[in-house]
């Protein structure tokens, strides 16, 4: 292994090897001019690979450093021509080189040096930048000498005091002295660490003498001599000694990484100080999430030998029983002992989020990248990373489309490990059908990738084992306890197997109603929480968003006062918080509910007011939640005691899947003994609720056939497009890969899988989005299908197929008379047509936002097909004769919601105009976000549409954050919502840079309501965005140099695409 202090890792290669290296030498050549001339301190060693053994000129076979037109052959021609014109000598000469790197010095802060396998990768450490001073005192330049030593590599302070002994040869500097000390004194003490790695005796040697005098070159040796050797040189020069601490934590951090990665691909026992990971990551984990070790199955999970060996894994355990720690360390190896790049899957944007901002302190830490794909957010393809490797973490229909653009670009194979969260998710809906189809694709196109799959409620496992051709383990360890009860009027019974009716009486209710009370609290509701809150947490899921408000207005009406004497003022503190979050405005109900502790939660909030109410909870500020069952899928919000307010989720019986999720809250680890469940049964539901206690899980079955549009035929047009499958043959052969191949005897009786695939075929050729024919008579026709302009657009979109061509002809009208007064009519374009069926418009308001428009935006009605005498009649509640699309009236009235969005900003003052939750309007701006991103890759595939491509880059920023321009920044890290955002600015964080820079001490003091921990996980997301935008840059910078250095194999077209 390399010298981790150098961290960089030499091999040898063929003469054919070394040729093929040669495209990274331009690079090479324009950052040496950049730390020359601009101060810009970038080894070049950075993009060079050298023979580890070899003396020979590391150079000499690179025809771009030889040639005439090379870079060395140019510095050659200009100094001599310099010197001939100006009479200079070689001593001038190097004094200017000098000059320009001294003053480069003072200028640039660097980075640390941290180790990784084939590169050098810079880490800030902003520890003061340098300042120059007058003055002659020896003192002052010593120190003013070792601030520049700090930042320089070992080649760079060779070079910078051979030109010293060049300006200077006769008499030496305090300068120079005190380099040449500190120099010396760096190489004996850097001997240190090289007991951490095999073979670093030899490369750690101290310089002697004798080596130090052949570095310094005659006064008449020319500059490209010089330029030549320095570049050598920092090839092959070990790093100098920064800081003996951070040295040493340095070198043990990349020997762990290495030792690790060698052991996990031996499929060594013996894996690793940390199963396989670097003992940094277990004091992370201590400091970050205040874990000291590992339960018992985590251990034998992480050691299992199917995981060794890199099978896929299933494992199930109870909610709460510490599945994602399992999953996240299984992340940590791929990134950092395999170099692998990582796609985990969340079921909701909510749930991405919070993963987003606990993973970015561990990847500043450890040098990898956190990249947010949910909503608008994410690049597809991804950028591709010389250095780091990112863990994606997305949700369901935003990893599909990361795996598509991976597939499509030939970049599968760098997608090492793929971690599913709620992996029961296949058997929900159109949710589950995209989560199949993105699991079969990575099965058929990219064998070398890993999948993990975990859930709580997993019961046909077998089925899901074929699939994901996965091995399967198991455990009923719960942290805590969990007991079940139910309720039946006045008395509680134990949830019990054995017995007979699978009851068992447990106690009397011990709680005096007075009449008053008993008829607003007939299910003694009171009586349940104050057993205990406040000392204790309390979740109460209930079966509607409005049963959530009542719930929690009546506990606190029949609440002794002493309630509100428990964290007061921090209660206070959250209702100013929800106040600033409203722009002046709280909710009613949460202004009564809050002084004692009790908070409703459901998808009416914004976020800012949930995520202001989570936290209030999690802290103990809040006692009481009265929430849906969105919770129990959601953020992890535990409580000694759980109740159930019906056994219904709206008019739904509870399923089995959804009960176990809501218990499974009921207990917090560390802090609770045991965990309560209490599900509220009247009398008429008993043997219902029998049943749901004691059945086993649901299974889990294929969507493909029950989502057609966004399933079988999405599945079918993509696999086309992506080339996975041109034929018949090859389809069903793709199919055999799919749960629903696994399943297709159970699933497909009336017809066989590959009838099912025929029509489905068919009906995309009639659509116009496939070409080809499909043989009536042979089902394996060898004939080729190709996708159609469209239906590529369609499947890069993400666009469900019921709604394809529609879409088409909107846009293709759009062109003939686009309203560009004002975005309404881009807005209407935008608005996504799965939110209708949900709209009930109220006419009065409908008319009244029509009046208000230009006479120029009252045409865009008309131009989609709602004229104003329909909306009038409408309101007026007189007959309508003329037939109208009930869709586009109902989307036109979300597109006026939008469009009030967009110029009031403020979600209170729009939900009251349109009489809707400001949760609703928040779903359905994020909804429009995310839709109007998936036309714009709609628009991108389809050059008649070019048009649209800025007006709907614009439009997405726009209705992702809709805020002013300037928080737009600040919105873009996470865990910074519009509230924090504009308290940020206002205290002068205006910039990432101003965020990435802040002392959590110091933003804490001058942030109302923000907690340490909150700080520190804004400062990690803003670096952590940083890092992304360098790479970006960096990225953008080589396929430019590429363009340059073969332009007859490039076009145009990717000029532009680089530009923009």
């Amino acid at each position: 292994m390399a010298e981790p202090s150098l961290a960089v890792r030499r091999r040898s290669r063929s003469s054919s090897e070394r040729k093929r290296s040669r495209a990274p030498v331009l690079p090479v050549a324009l950052f040496f001019l950049m730390w020359c001339c601009f101060g810009v301190l970038i080894p070049p060693v950075f993009y060079l690979q050298c023979d580890n053994d070899s003396e020979e000129d590391m150079f000499g076979d690179y025809d771009s450093f030889c040639g005439n037109n090379s870079l060395l052959a140019q510095v050659d021609d200009i100094e001599n021509k310099y010197l001939q014109d100006k009479n200079m000598d070689v001593k001038a000469a190097g004094d200017i080189l000098l000059g320009a790197l001294q003053s480069g010095v003072y200028e640039k802060e660097q980075d640390n040096f941290s180790a990784s396998e084939n590169v050098v990768v810079l880490k800030s450490d902003k520890e003061g930048a340098c300042q120059m001073h007058d003055g002659n005192s020896p003192g002052g330049n010593q120190e003013l000498t070792e601030s520049i030593l700090d930042v320089l590599p070992s080649s760079q302070l060779l070079y910078f005091e051979q030109m010293n002994e060049l300006s200077s040869a006769s008499r030496t500097s305090p300068v120079s002295k005190g380099r040449d000390e500190h120099v010396d004194f760096s190489s004996d003490k850097i001997k240190g660490p090289s007991s951490f790695c095999a073979g670093a005796e030899h490369r750690n040697r101290p310089i002697d003498s004798s080596s130090h005098s052949k570095c310094v070159l005659s006064k008449t040796e020319s500059l490209k001599d010089h330029l030549k050797n320095a570049m050598t040189g920092n090839a092959k020069a070990q790093t100098l000694h920064v800081s003996k601490t951070k040295q040493l934590k340095e070198a043990i951090l990349s020997e762990e990484i290495f030792v690790a990665r060698k052991a996990i691909e031996s499929s060594s026992v013996d894996i690793g100080p940390f199963y396989g990971l670097p003992s940094k990551v277990k004091d992370l984990f201590r400091q970050l999430r205040g874990i000291e070790t590992l339960y018992e199955w985590q251990h034998d999970c992480l050691m299992l030998e199917s995981l060794q060996q890199r099978k896929n894994l299933i494992y199930s355990l109870p909610t709460g029983g510490g599945k994602t720690l399992v999953a996240e360390m299984i992340i940590l190896q791929e990134l950092l002992c395999r170099q692998k790049d990582v796609l985990m899957i969340l079921p909701y944007v909510a749930i991405v989020q919070e993963k987003v901002r606990g993973l970015s302190s561990f990847g500043i830490e450890l040098g990898f990248l956190v990249e947010e794909y949910a909503g608008s957010k994410g690049r597809f393809p991804p950028i591709k990373r010389r250095v780091k490797k990112s863990v994606y973490i997305a949700t369901i229909e935003k990893g599909h489309s990361l795996v598509n653009s991976l597939i499509e670009t030939e970049r599968i194979y760098d997608l090492g490990l793929v971690v599913v969260d709620e992996l029961h998710m296949l058997g929900e809906g159109s949710r589950g059908a995209i989560l199949e189809i993105t699991l079969a694709k990575i099965l058929y196109t990219s064998k070398n990738t890993q999948i993990i799959g975990m859930s709580a409620t997993l019961n046909n496992v077998g089925d899901l084992q074929k699939f994901l051709q996965a091995e399967y383990y198991t455990n009923n360890f719960r942290p805590v306890e969990l007991k079940e009860y139910i309720k039946i009027r006045d008395t509680i019974y134990a949830v019990d197997s054995k017995a007979e009716n699978g009851f068992v009486f447990s106690r009397l209710l011990n709680f005096k109603y007075s009449s008053s009370l008993e008829k607003a609290d007939p299910d003694h509701i009171i009586a349940l929480v104050t057993e205990v809150i406040p000392k204790y947490s309390c979740l109460i899921f209930c079966p509607t968003k409005k049963n959530c408000e009542n719930v929690a207005s009546m506990v606190c009406k029949y609440l002794k006062k002493e309630f509100r004497a428990h964290r007061e003022k921090e209660k206070q503190d959250l209702i100013e918080n929800l106040r600033i979050i409203g722009n002046g405005t709280v909710c009613p109900v949460l202004k009564q509910t809050i002084p004692f502790g009790i908070a409703y939660h459901h998808g009416g909030l914004t976020n800012d007011e949930r995520k202001s109410i989570e936290e209030a909870y999690s802290s103990g500020v809040l006692c009481l939640l009265a929430c849906t069952a969105t919770l129990a899928a959601g953020v992890n919000l535990p409580a000694r005691r759980v109740i159930l307010r019906a056994p219904y989720v709206a008019n739904d019986f509870l399923r089995k899947n959804q009960y176990k999720q809501m218990i499974g809250r009921a207990g917090r680890a560390g802090i609770d003994s045991a965990g309560e469940s209490i599900l509220i049964v009247q009398e008429k539901d008993k043997h219902l609720v029998q049943d749901l206690v004691h059945s086993p899980l649901e299974n889990c079955y294929s969507n493909l056939l029950l989502e057609l549009t966004k399933g079988m035929q999405s599945l079918l047009l993509s696999l086309v497009g992506l080339k996975i499958a041109a034929t018949h043959e090859e389809v069903d052969d793709f199919m055999c890969c799919t749960l629903l191949g696994v399943q297709q005897q159970l699933l497909s009786k009336e017809k066989s899988l590959s009838e099912i695939i025929k029509d489905g075929l068919e009906n995309l050729i009639e659509k116009g989005l496939l070409k080809g024919r499909i043989n009536e008579k042979d089902h394996n026709s060898k004939c080729t299908l190709t996708i159609t302009p469209l239906g590529k657009a369609t499947y890069k979109g993400s666009i469900d197929l019921a709604y394809c061509n529609v879409l088409y002809r909107e846009l293709k009208k759009g062109l003939e008379g686009l309203v560009l007064e004002s975005n309404l009519h881009l807005l209407y374009l935008a608005t996504p047509y799965d939110m209708t069926s949900t709209c009930s418009p109220d006419w009065m308001i409908y008319l009244r936002q029509f009046n208000q428009l230009s006479a120029t935006e009252q045409k865009v009605a008309e131009i989609v097909g709602v004229p104003e005498s329909f909306i009038t009649k409408k309101a007026s509640g007189q007959a309508i004769r003329k037939n109208v699309d009930n869709a586009v009236v109902n989307r036109l009235y979300l597109t006026f919601v939008l469009y009030s969005m967009l110029k009031e900003t403020n979600i209170w003052s729009v939900s009251e105009k349109f009489n809707m939750s400001r949760g609703y309007v928040q779903n359905l701006l994020n909804s429009a976000a995310s839709f109007a991103s998936c036309l714009l890759h709609f628009c991108e595939e389809l050059e008649e549409f070019w048009v649209y491509k800025a007006l709907l880059t614009e439009l997405t920023k726009q209705l992702t954050y809709c805020v002013k321009t300037e928080l737009i920044p600040l919105m873009e890290v996470a865990g910074v919502l519009e509230a924090r955002a504009k308290q940020l600015y206002s205290a002068g964080y205006k910039t990432l840079a101003h965020l990435a820079n802040a002392n959590p001490e110091t933003l804490v003091k001058v942030i109302e309501h923000l907690s340490r921990r909150q700080a520190k996980q804004i400062i990690s997301s803003a670096k952590v965005n940083i890092k992304l935008m360098e790479f970006s840059l960096n990225g953008k910078l080589e396929e430019c140099f590429h363009v340059l250095q073969f332009p007859a194999a490039n076009n145009s077209g990717q000029w532009i695409k680089l530009i923009s």
